[in-house]
């Protein structure tokens, strides 16, 4: 079973913000100067309208209006591309990206997510590495964790994950579907990865969320119980109410 919140997360979102009805008549009875003159939306914030609406081939069309050489439009058209599944279009648009700008590390991390998303993870390892000798972000050393996991070398999935963690705490809730950075969390051993996950955040004292991910991995149907009574990163769980209901919890049936 493949599990999916397939994360795609993002270094810039998407968001349109409308003016109340009582706003848009302030505007309209205020008088017309330079700075009050609305401004015409360009291509790309258009095309993230679009993308926001999940109008994909409509947001490429838009991207498209552009610069024919900037960069993060041409990645955007990749990420439209990947969101319908059109992974060697995505693919080309992220090298199109890197061609106008060689050490764009969000192009990088994004052709790692394509090589993931085919199950050739150790291609997928090597582009979020070369993203993150670029630009050490969170976000790529979530996927590089991910990668690892998946080729079940859990001690440098932990070391990975460990590192996202530090640097951006809420990494591994952060939702969304659009941007210039791809996060990939699609694993099929998901009750195992909740359950590392749980791990961290017990490790870095976040008793709710660790709480919260030991739930999901036994609602998943994650069999060694004895870990979590044994492991040392859940020693100060164990007097908690929560967390000896959890380990009389039984899994979820699907």
């Amino acid at each position: 079973m493949v599990f999916r919140p397939l994360a795609f997360i993002l270094a810039a979102g998407f968001t349109c913000a409308l003016a109340s009805g009582q706003s848009a008549k302030a505007l309209d009875s205020a008088p017309s100067t330079p700075d009050t003159q609305p401004k015409a939306l360009t291509p790309e914030m258009r095309g993230d309208i679009f993308m926001a609406r999940k109008q994909y081939r409509e947001a490429i069309d838009t991207f498209r209006e552009g610069p024919p050489r900037d960069p993060v439009l041409w990645n955007k058209i990749g990420i439209a591309y990947h969101q319908m599944q059109q992974l060697d279009n995505a693919k080309k648009s992220y090298e199109q990206a890197l061609r106008f700008k060689p050490d764009y590390a969000e192009a990088m991390n994004n052709i790692g997510t394509v090589y993931y998303s085919r199950k050739s993870f150790r291609r997928a390892i090597s582009w979020y590495q070369r993203a993150i000798k670029t630009a050490p972000t969170a976000s790529f050393y979530s996927n590089l964790g991910t990668a690892y996991f998946s080729r079940k070398q859990y001690e440098q999935a932990t070391a990975a994950y460990k590192t996202a963690l530090e640097l951006n705490p809420n990494v591994f809730e952060e939702r969304s579907s659009y941007g210039t950075t791809l996060q990939e969390r699609t694993v099929e051993e998901r009750a195992k990865y909740h359950y590392f996950v749980a791990k961290l955040y017990a490790k870095a004292g976040r008793n709710d969320l660790a709480l919260q991910y030991i739930r999901k991995a036994i609602e998943e149907g994650f069999k060694e119980r004895k870990k979590l009574e044994e492991d040392p990163e859940f020693a100060a769980l164990r007097d908690l109410p929560e967390f000896k209901a959890l380990l009389t919890l039984e899994p979820r049936v699907l």
